[in-house]
């Protein structure tokens, strides 16, 4: 539970504090308390489901709607079994048109919905809070098409991750997005959140990668998108508002992305470092001696392969090191590849800057080494109660955040563990790692604020939060404007109710125009910048997508 400090300092803000009930949950907890039970979040105006709105589904998509409590049971709660919702419906269509046809629906109806894919985030975006109508993309998993010549791939929105790469594998290709959660995520919740994932160093963000979408609007309306062009001056790139929106503007239903060749040759090299500056040497070597075959550049601490060798019984080739780094490239010529690797590897060795390492060039090595890396997530779930603050700073002063951390929490937090893409820079030249922390017991004591103030100082870079409420609010107005022009006055208003319902209240966009999970992430967000004592005047870092709603968790608001 929060500190009574922490509680006296939130009740000075602005707005109303959520102040949860109860010990947080845990994984291994028996049962996860409802959101609605745990926080005070008020349940806006939605009309309640009826037997006449279930039956009017039945007859939309015949034996694919949920009813059952415990079959619905499964998609009212998280991967991490921290958050909990009290949906009574599933839906699962399996076509456009089925989609645009509950939307409709449910806006006329003034029924709540929440858009589900594989449900495999970390931050509970894809459970309601409430009774909300749970929308699964699950049976939406056909492949359209596929193009050998320009390499474009037509897919439905709830293809999931690996299965599309096996797929692409056997036509010569793989997917430019890669994934820890490859196994369940859905590709349509991918461009909902604007994943970035192990293959941005070298193949770049879906922004770019991402042709065209095909998304329906909360009123039902359809917005064809979904081009097949990688040049297209044809009026709005209407698709990159959607991308990254975590389904506030729309349904993500079809995605066009472009995929890369596989690569002939593929090697990791899994290297031990005594020191963060060694690591960070490490990368601008790697960089310089590897150039264009450079696929992934991935660290973590001696912490972290604990966790992974403890609960899921993985052996790390390399032990004894503080750090280690995972480094990935790709290639058409092997021999070319492995000399320019060699060279790398002497040359880091003989430096100083690595201590120990082992290379892999078969698929079955190539796996295990990575499972280091991205099994790090589940390792940690088998501790206790996880909460993850997911930030991007500037590369020197990228770890100075978890001894930071460990100092000031000393014995309250059970483990403080640093991991995360190194080689990940964003616009304004910042790198994205996670951090996860373990409270005994499940219960966190989270950060006084003289601890935020002093990594202002410190990290001297300041988090945009104006930036983040103007994509959650303000954007939407502007992005609904744009897609009323196109479609010509088709009811894309609708698009201002991101969960399906009209606007009944009044109040400002920014909170009347949200869904109810929004509104609560909304103001919590804003407690949250005042708390945190932010300035929004400087653009040294910024919070990503999936941060929003990450560090109201780990304040716990949104738990």
């Amino acid at each position: 539970m929060a500190s009574p400090a922490l509680w006296a300092l939130l009740r000075g803000c602005r707005g109303r504090v959520l102040r949860p009930r109860g010990d947080p949950p845990g994984r291994g907890s028996a049962e996860v308390v409802a959101t609605s039970e745990r926080y005070a979040v008020r349940r806006l105006p939605f009309a309640r489901l009826g037997d006449s709105d279930v039956a009017f589904f039945e007859r939309v998509m015949p034996g694919r709607v949920v009813t059952g409590e415990e079959e619905v049971k499964p998609f009212n709660v998280d991967w991490l079994k921290s958050v909990r919702g009290c949906s009574q419906l599933v839906l699962k269509p399996q076509t456009t048109a089925e989609v645009s046809q509950v939307l409709r629906y449910c806006y006329e109806k003034n029924l709540a919905v929440t858009p589900q894919g594989g449900n495999t985030g970390l931050v509970g975006g894809s459970v309601p809070v409430f009774d909300e109508i749970i929308l699964s993309t699950a049976l939406m998993n056909r492949v359209i098409s596929f193009d050998k010549v320009s390499g474009i791939l037509v897919c439905q929105a709830g293809c999931v991750l690996e299965r599309l790469s096996e797929y692409l594998e056997e036509q010569g290709f793989i997917m430019p997005l890669d994934l820890g959660a490859k196994g369940s995520c859905h590709i349509g919740g991918n461009m909902a959140t604007n994943a970035g994932g192990l293959r941005l160093l070298r193949y770049g963000s879906l922004r770019g990668t991402v042709l065209g979408l095909e998304v329906v609007l909360a009123d039902g309306s359809a917005v064809d998108c979904l081009a097949s062009l990688r040049k297209d001056n044809t009026g709005y790139d209407l698709k990159q508002l959607f991308i990254g929106s975590e389904g506030t503007l729309g349904v993500i239903t079809a995605v066009s992305i472009l995929c890369p060749q596989k690569p002939k040759a593929v090697n990791v090299a899994f290297l031990g470092c005594q020191s963060f500056a060694k690591v960070l040497e490490t990368f601008t070597t790697c960089r310089a001696m590897l150039g264009e075959i450079l696929s992934a550049y991935e660290f973590m601490d001696e912490k972290c392969m604990e966790l992974v060798e403890r609960h899921l019984k993985l052996s790390s080739p390399v032990a004894g090191s503080p750090f280690y780094v995972l480094i990935e490239t790709s290639g058409s010529n092997s021999a070319h590849d492995e000399e320019k690797l060699n060279n790398f590897l002497e040359q880091a060795t003989a430096s100083g800057l690595v201590t120990d390492g082992t290379v892999a060039t078969d698929d079955k090595k190539i796996k295990a080494l990575w499972s280091l890396r991205e099994r790090i997530t589940e390792a940690l779930t088998h501790e206790g109660y996880v909460y993850k603050y997911d930030i991007s700073l500037p590369v020197g002063r990228l770890y100075d955040l978890v001894t930071d951390m460990r100092a000031r929490l000393g014995q309250s937090a059970k483990r403080v563990v640093g991991y995360g893409h190194l080689g990940t820079w964003g616009c304004w030249e910042r790198r994205r790692r996670e951090l996860a922390l373990e409270h005994h017991g499940g219960v966190l004591q989270p950060f006084p604020a003289g601890c935020h103030r002093a990594l202002r100082v410190r990290v001297d870079c300041e988090v945009q939060w104006e930036h983040q409420r103007r994509a959650r609010a303000g954007l939407q107005e502007e992005a609904v404007h744009s897609v009323q022009q196109t479609q010509r006055g088709s009811g894309a208003h609708a698009a201002l109710q991101s969960h399906a319902g009209p606007q009944r209240d009044p109040q400002p966009l920014q909170d009347a125009a949200l869904g109810s999970r929004e509104q609560h992430a909304l103001r919590g967000q804003r407690r949250v910048a005042q708390y945190l004592h932010f300035s929004h005047k400087h653009t040294g870092a910024s919070v990503g997508t999936w941060s929003t709603p990450c560090l109201i968790s780990l304040l716990g608001w949104n738990k």
